[in-house]
């Protein structure tokens, strides 16, 4: 499974198990297939509803990986000063002074492990994670494949799921509900077996996030099934296996173009009638180009609010990239910690 996956690269009130914060939205209500039943969908509408809601349920961890990287040192002081996390630095002390120093950051009022090896501060990190001292790992000015060795150790790793996969998560401002984007940063060329698990990854993250059944729509160039374009084999069988109850806990559509995944007036001029057209909570891209340019756009072209996480791990993994801007950074730890505190709330595993 994991073969084809890149190795270097407020206050709320609980109903039914779901977050709902005093500013929350019905964003839509759909009819299921069978025309019988409706889903009521609540959701979170910004990165600073979790913010006040882990600033009210307290600081939670964060262990940094080779800590001497002056935009992830940015991140994680401004999230420790918003008062949602307390971050474990792990590197070479005196690199991770340094870096706060250059840019205005005091790295040594936080924790610091002195552990200049790469390697073995990859693996701290998960050691962190498996005796529960931190909450969540973010990567530093490291190698992305250190990280993701100590993750898959089959011995002392935090492995938690069939494979790796990585989200984006963005409020797009034409649309009035969070969007799922995956797989934007991990597995490069997933056959239909990766796509159904990459898609239970993101609808584990949906369902704390408070969205009961998301609808997942699977993005293609076309919305007829072509022998010629296998990411349209791919959706017609992944929507069979939601069908036959072997892809649970989301509705599956497709293929569907991006338009009318998202659009309820894309889809009705093509004359679309399956209902999760124009309702997609998740978007699941044929392959890694099509997400990463995706992902990047929403992030730099349309300016929308989002975070990035890899999934399938005991804990959220950060590894943002060096060109994300500094707001993705903070947004991927709020976004981190706030499905730790879910997590461990509702007492599931990823």
């Amino acid at each position: 499974m994991l073969s084809r996956c890149l190795t270097d690269a407020v206050t709320g009130n609980h109903l039914n198990g779901d977050v709902i914060f005093d500013e929350v939205k019905t964003c839509h209500e759909s009819t299921q297939a069978s025309g019988q039943s409706r889903r009521k969908v609540f959701m979170i509408l910004s990165f600073d509803f979790m913010n006040e809601q882990l600033f009210a349920s307290g600081r939670r961890r964060i262990a940094v990986v080779a800590a001497h990287d002056e935009d992830v040192l940015l991140s994680v002081a401004e999230a420790a000063t918003i008062g949602i996390v307390d971050p474990i630095l792990i590197g070479h002390r005196k690199k991770i002074i340094e870096a706060g120093d250059r840019c205005e950051v005091q790295a040594e009022q936080y924790e610091i492990i002195e552990e200049p090896d790469d390697i073995e501060a990859c693996n701290l990190a998960v050691r962190l994670i498996r005796q529960k001292h931190a909450d969540a790992i973010m990567k530093g000015l490291v190698g992305t494949a250190y990280v993701l060795k100590a993750i898959l150790n089959r011995e002392t790793g935090i492995r938690d799921g069939e494979l790796l996969s990585h989200i984006g998560l963005f409020f797009i401002p034409k649309i009035n509900r969070p969007v799922i984007v995956t797989d934007p940063g991990m597995c490069i060329a997933p056959d239909v077996t990766e796509k159904k698990h990459i898609i239970e990854n993101a609808v584990k993250v949906a369902h704390l996030l408070g969205i009961n059944e998301p609808q997942v729509a699977c993005v293609c160039a076309l919305e007829k099934v072509n022998p010629a374009m296998q990411a349209t084999v791919d959706a017609a069988e992944l929507v069979r296996m939601n069908r036959e109850g072997k892809l649970t806990g989301c509705r599956v559509g497709g293929p569907f173009a991006l338009d009318n995944a998202l659009f309820t007036d894309a889809a009705r001029r093509k004359g679309i009638a399956d209902p999760i057209a124009g309702h997609a909570d998740i978007l699941l891209m044929p392959n890694i180009e099509a997400g990463n340019v995706l992902y990047k756009a929403l992030a730099f072209v349309c300016d929308a609010p989002g975070a990035g996480l890899v999934l399938g791990a005991s804990a959220p993994v950060i590894l943002t990239s060096r060109s994300d801007l500094k707001e993705a950074k903070l947004n991927s730890i709020s976004l981190a910690l706030y499905l730790a505190a879910e997590q461990e709330r509702r007492k599931v595993k990823w």
